[in-house]
């Protein structure tokens, strides 16, 4: 059975994410108020991308992927910046190890030991 994920923009700016097996029939529900507490709340609903698949269980592992992503990445895959989408995934935070290492400290970590170091190991 087919199935989509789709993604809405509730009123006040909100992305709501859900799956379905029947995508006009949902946003009609959406947009009557039925269903999901968050869009009935935030009425009206645009329908702003979906996604096609086989598999209604593909459509849904989907949604759960999508929801757990940041605001900036699910606006990447609604406006079709797919390039931006791996670096939106990396760790933002002040504390990522990327933020501690420098230019010299990749270069010296990729250095060979000294032969001095060599002999004190043998």
């Amino acid at each position: 059975m087919k199935g989509y994920t789709y993604i809405l923009e509730c009123f006040d700016g909100s992305f709501y994410i859900g799956s379905t097996t029947d995508l006009e029939l949902r946003l009609q529900q959406r947009q009557n108020g039925e269903g999901a507490n968050h869009t009935r709340k935030y009425l009206p609903v645009e329908l702003v991308y979906f996604e096609e698949y086989d598999r209604i269980d593909t459509a849904f592992e989907r949604e759960k992927q999508i929801q757990g992503w940041s605001r900036k990445k699910k606006k990447a895959l609604i406006n079709g910046h797919l390039e931006k989408l791996h670096p939106l995934a990396e760790c933002q935070n002040e504390s990522h190890f990327k933020n501690f290492i420098t230019e010299d400290d990749a270069f010296d970590s990729a250095q060979a030991p000294s032969s001095e170091m060599d002999l004190k190991l043998d």
